[in-house]
């Protein structure tokens, strides 16, 4: 007797769930690349369409699996179990990075609360260029400025920025120098700005300040990173162009800049 054959349907859950991510990488990718916006890429392909995919693919994936399993031999049921296993799987990934995003639900992150650093003028005119988020007043309650209102929950309406910074990130703190090295300090900062891989790194000695750009592998998306060298010490501040979370990374940016320039000899 000829062997009983893996069932179509089976084959073609399997097909479905190994497309989920190629259709994920290609919103990222051509946000990146400039095919479509961000709002198109992570917006209506991923935040929008992405969830519905999910359920589609894991609903043909049980389907097929209950199918195989009413009578023997139930040849074939490990691909709709990896067919079932794989948008289960992403749908538990997204839960965590909601959970990421409510711990931090801001995108402009400073060492220095009371007097974050500012930024040049061509960074602001370029983040002017495609309407980014504005550049965060610290010290106006969150509920007082208009881009949060639809935004931010009542809680965090009711404090700073500078109050939010100081409570989720409480270890992020100023860097001393020793007097009289703000040249050399300088140097290092861009060094430091060049190690931990950001690009377009422009010293500004007159101001005691030096720029950088951040952007991330998937979406392409920009932070823009500014380190103010004054007698007080050494701050940075990081604030991403677009999105209200930023998922932690502006934070984790600045400590990983803060490793860099103590690594070059300042404390």
């Amino acid at each position: 007797m000829e062997p009983k054959k893996t069932p179509w349907h089976a084959r073609f859950a399997v097909t479905l769930a190994l497309l989920l991510p190629v259709y994920f990488a290609v919103a990222a990718l051509g946000t990146k690349i400039g095919l479509w916006s961000w709002q198109v890429g992570l917006g209506s392909l991923v935040i929008g369409a992405g969830p519905m995919l999910l359920g589609i693919v894991a609903a043909v994936a049980a389907v097929s699996l209950i199918l195989i399993m009413r009578k023997a031999p139930r040849k074939g049921w490990a691909l709709p179990l990896i067919a079932l296993v794989i948008p289960v799987g992403v749908f538990g990934f997204l839960g965590t990075v909601g959970t990421t995003a409510s711990a931090n639900p801001i995108h402009d992150v400073s060492t220095d609360t009371a007097n974050p650093p500012t930024f040049s003028e061509a960074t602001m005119a370029a983040r002017a260029e495609i309407d980014a988020n504005p550049v965060s007043d610290y010290a106006t309650p969150l509920g007082e400025i208009d881009w949060w209102a639809d935004k931010a929950s009542d809680e965090l309406k009711a404090k700073s920025h500078a109050q939010i910074v100081e409570e989720l990130y409480p270890d992020l703190r100023s860097i001393g120098y020793r007097a009289g090295s703000e040249v050399s300090v300088l140097e290092d900062v861009a060094a430091a700005m060049r190690d931990i891989g950001l690009s377009e790194v422009t010293k500004k000695p007159v101001e005691g300040r030096v720029e950088g750009v951040a952007e991330t592998f998937w979406f392409g998306f920009k932070d823009d990173v500014v380190v103010r060298v004054a007698d007080e010490g050494i701050d940075i501040r990081s604030v991403s162009r677009v999105g209200v979370s930023d998922l932690g990374a502006n934070a984790a940016r600045v400590e990983e800049l803060v490793a860099a320039i103590k690594a070059r000899g300042n404390e």
